[in-house]
């Protein structure tokens, strides 16, 4: 207790400088406002900022595109009640009962309660992390290659399980991934691999091309073509503080939303996007007439809204303490700590405390700016909504190609951003979901380095994954989870929770 409370103290002292102040103030306000806007969600955002990083220390880049990514869920929720859009993908719950409430004129009490329910969730899922982040580290250090390349396989295997629509189009995403993470001169012989000749891609597929054409400009362009329909509510905001009674019948969905999304939310692949729906289904099973969800039930805002804050910061365990990133937003986050010099997993604890912990105290610093940039800001931002996405994309296109020409000086990068940019639009219209390539092109070089380093150890031999007992326990998690996710009666199952 003595140590965390110590921990705690140096977080504090890093997070509450001017500088990581600001940083932390602006991701929050970034966050919202992305999350305010439908059609720009926090993966795009942070692939167009990591150019923006590269002149920042660590810790303040981290706190700053960690404040983007869960601001964004308190956004999202405020155009999911207001406009009948989810800002955020974690929002979709939040739109059938919370544009209801506004429709009868409560609209400022369901603001109030997400963004309480979110505050509290936050502040919980940031002690959850400070509580489990040194035992997690710890056993991580027992990890040899051959463990962890297991728990990579597994996390790659989650994420194919809990990807949207088809499981055989998940799977050929995540080698897709990989394959890109192979091109480039191999460390060890000094062959070039998959470089086609170009010299360019001698050091490999740059990741910030990569992430900005595929989430940035992709999704631009996706938006671009589906005509804006936005149904701003019109009335009376109403007061934003619920009432006792609101208060009491949120009190129970809040506690049990961030419960489900803290647990969801460490699950590698999508669990931080499943809290809201498994909240929402929980609440609507406890609730002694049912036939209210749908129709403006406040439980209906209080269980997801929690449920989606708690998944996006405890999201962030895995990426800490293992160096897996657990969905697409962690991936970007990895590079933002590559970009840095910073190795991913259980040695940030020991040799970066300040980084490891000032993002931790970083989050309860952010959820409070976001309780206080949302609810006084609730007139600006809806003002906000009634902007057309069609006006903002050109400034959008201008400031990715300034950010992304600005690492390097190279024009070959803007052109690579453009070729991925392409190669995102066509994955999107054929209906394969980019975020399992990002997954795998992120964990592919570090698996075929842990890959290695096991061969070598075991002379050759293959039978090390399934010797050593952690790791032979992962695979076999691995192949159960996927042989479920093929089963043709599962697949059904899963495909009508992903329709519902």
């Amino acid at each position: 207790m003595t140590d965390l409370l110590a921990n705690l103290a140096l977080g504090f002292g890093t997070a509450l400088s001017l500088q990581n102040l600001w940083l932390c103030f602006v991701g929050c306000m970034v966050g919202t406002l992305i999350g305010v806007l439908p059609g720009v969600g926090p993966i795009a955002t942070i692939a167009m900022l990591l150019p923006i990083t590269f002149g920042l220390p660590p810790t303040g880049a981290l706190i700053m595109l960690a404040g983007i990514y869960y601001g964004a869920q308190y956004g999202g929720s405020t155009t999911a009640i207001l406009v009948n859009i989810p800002g955020e993908a974690t929002s979709v719950v939040t739109v059938l009962d919370g544009h209801q409430m506004a429709k009868q004129g409560r609209a400022g009490v369901a603001l109030g309660v997400a963004a309480i329910g979110s505050f509290i969730a936050g502040c919980v899922a940031t002690l959850f992390i400070a509580a489990i982040g040194r035992p997690l580290s710890s056993i991580a250090q027992l990890f040899g290659p051959a463990e962890y390349f297991s728990l990579m396989v597994m996390g790659l295997i989650f994420a194919v399980v809990l990807a949207r629509g088809s499981v055989l189009k998940a799977i050929c995403m995540i080698l897709l991934g990989l394959l890109l993470a192979t091109v480039g001169t191999d460390l060890v012989t000094g062959q070039e691999r998959l470089t086609l000749g170009l010299q360019d891609l001698s050091d490999g597929v740059d990741f910030a091309s990569m992430a900005m054409g595929i989430f940035g400009f992709a999704e631009i362009i996706k938006n671009l073509e589906n005509p804006e329909t936005r149904d701003v509510v019109h009335g009376v905001i109403g007061r934003l503080l619920p009432s006792k009674k609101d208060m009491q019948d949120s009190a129970w969905p809040i506690a049990r939303g961030t419960v489900i999304g803290a647990i969801l939310g460490i699950l590698p692949g999508n669990g931080a996007v499943l809290g809201p729906f498994a909240s929402y289904t929980v609440e609507k099973k406890l609730a002694k007439d049912s036939s209210r969800f749908g129709r403006g039930a406040i439980e209906g805002v209080a269980g997801p809204e929690s449920a989606n804050n708690a998944g996006a910061q405890t999201a962030f365990i895995p990426l800490l303490t293992l160096g897996i990133p657990p969905n697409a937003v962690m991936a970007l986050m990895v590079g933002a700590m590559t970009i840095h010099g910073i190795v991913p997993g259980p040695q940030v604890m020991t040799k970066n405390p300040e980084l490891f912990w000032g993002m931790v105290a970083s989050m309860w610093v952010g959820n409070l700016m976001l309780l206080i940039i949302n609810l006084p800001l609730v007139g600006m931002w809806v003002k906000l909504l009634k902007v057309p996405y069609r006006m903002m994309f050109p400034a959008i296109s201008i400031f990715c190609c300034i950010g992304i020409y600005s690492i390097n000086n190279s024009t070959s990068d803007v052109l690579f951003t453009a070729f991925f940019a392409v190669v995102g639009y066509a994955l999107l219209k054929f209906g394969f979901e980019p975020a399992p390539m990002l997954l795998g092109f992120v964990l592919g070089k570090l698996m075929e380095e842990k890959l290695r380093q096991a061969m070598i150890l075991s002379r050759g031999s293959f039978m090390t994954f399934v010797e050593r007992p952690l790791s032979a326990a992962l695979l076999v998690v691995s192949a159960i989870m996927l042989v479920i996710a093929i089963l043709p009666a599962m697949r059904q199952k899963r495909d009508q929770v992903f329709t519902e």
